[in-house]
């Protein structure tokens, strides 16, 4: 069966593409008989408004992806939550009217699973947006996130534009970001790991009982999903992007480090917080549109450890170590 939107020969810029997700939709894009856009922050700053619209109008690629952001951890929105907000609102703004102004019909948004109020039903479905209170320590980002939103929904319905938004659950794989002070649970998790088994240590160490359950998608599934949501995919609401599979903490843990190689104790601070019990998206309507991820989590944890390994843990990644 034909796809909506044939994106043969088409020209897709991808902005944000050194990020996890970038990295990923690149490696995704270039599968396909496509031409990938890419520009640097020294070319083009995308929170300046007249640089990101001049670019666009030069450049006139027929498909934008909006998977630019400013991201970080909670003690990085904590400290900044006006750098959070504004270079957020700035960068998706800046590209939505943007490529409407260039004429450009096509453009997928990226946001995130932490648009969800912090109370919402699980598994989360689309329609719980805006249903309640966000999560205080990434309520910065999420309001960005919300507002790109209501934005591509605008300029669809003033304008008639094909945009479309996709919300990612949490995200792993290779080009994450690695340093302890603002990294997320799965390269966190690895690099505690790693520096156990380089130490010999007889046990790890994690926060919290272990217990909450939590939903990881590699990214590579997620830029096979975004991919073929832009051949498929053409509705108002936005629409969840996720494996459907939940997984304690603590196996977790346990996963990763038979996929390390590691055979010592795991250890818990139960002094530490759980977070929510439970967070997971529904992403019955991204299935009942055919597409399935391909990666199981231990394949994609013993590969993303092996990039690890690979391109970051050549030197001495001990936990002290910058």
């Amino acid at each position: 069966m034909a796809s909506q939107f044939d994106i043969s020969g088409k020209r897709i810029f991808v902005a944000g593409h050194k990020g996890l997700v970038g990295q990923a939709l690149v490696r995704r894009l270039a599968r396909e008989p496509v031409t990938i856009l890419t520009t640097s922050r020294s070319e083009v700053d995308l929170r300046d408004q007249s640089a990101t619209k001049a670019y666009l109008k030069q450049v006139v690629p027929d498909i934008v992806i909006v998977a630019a952001a400013r991201v970080g951890g909670i003690l990085a929105n904590a400290t900044y939550p006006v750098d959070f907000l504004n270079d957020n609102l700035l960068i998706e703004s800046n590209l939505i009217a943007g490529s409407h102004e260039a004429d450009i019909n096509r453009l997928l948004f990226l946001g995130s699973s932490c648009i969800y109020p912090r109370e919402a039903p699980q598994p989360m479905r689309e329609d719980a947006l805006l249903t309640g209170p966000l999560e205080p320590t990434n309520k910065w980002y999420a309001i960005a996130k919300i507002a790109g939103i209501m934005l591509c929904q605008a300029y669809r319905e003033q304008y008639g534009r094909a945009y479309i938004s996709a919300m990612p659950t949490n995200l792993y794989g290779p080009g994450d970001n690695f340093d302890l002070n603002n990294s997320h649970v799965i390269p966190a998790l690895m690099r505690k790991i790693d520096a156990a088994a380089r130490d010999g240590a007889e046990s790890v160490e994690i926060w919290g009982t272990g217990m909450p359950l939590r939903e990881f998608m590699h990214v590579d599934d997620l830029a096979d999903a975004l991919v073929f949501l832009l051949k498929e995919y053409d509705e108002v609401e936005h629409i969840n992007v996720g494996t459907g599979e939940e997984v304690t903490i603590a196996e977790l843990a346990r996963r990763m480090m038979a996929a390390m190689g590691y055979q010592g104790e795991l250890r818990f601070d139960t002094s530490k917080p759980d977070g929510p019990p439970r967070k997971v998206m529904d992403c019955s309507r991204l299935a009942a549109l055919g597409w399935r991820p391909q990666y199981d989590l231990a394949a994609g944890l013993k590969q993303t450890y092996d990039w690890y390994h690979r391109e970051i843990g050549k030197g001495d990644l001990r936990l002290g170590a910058a």
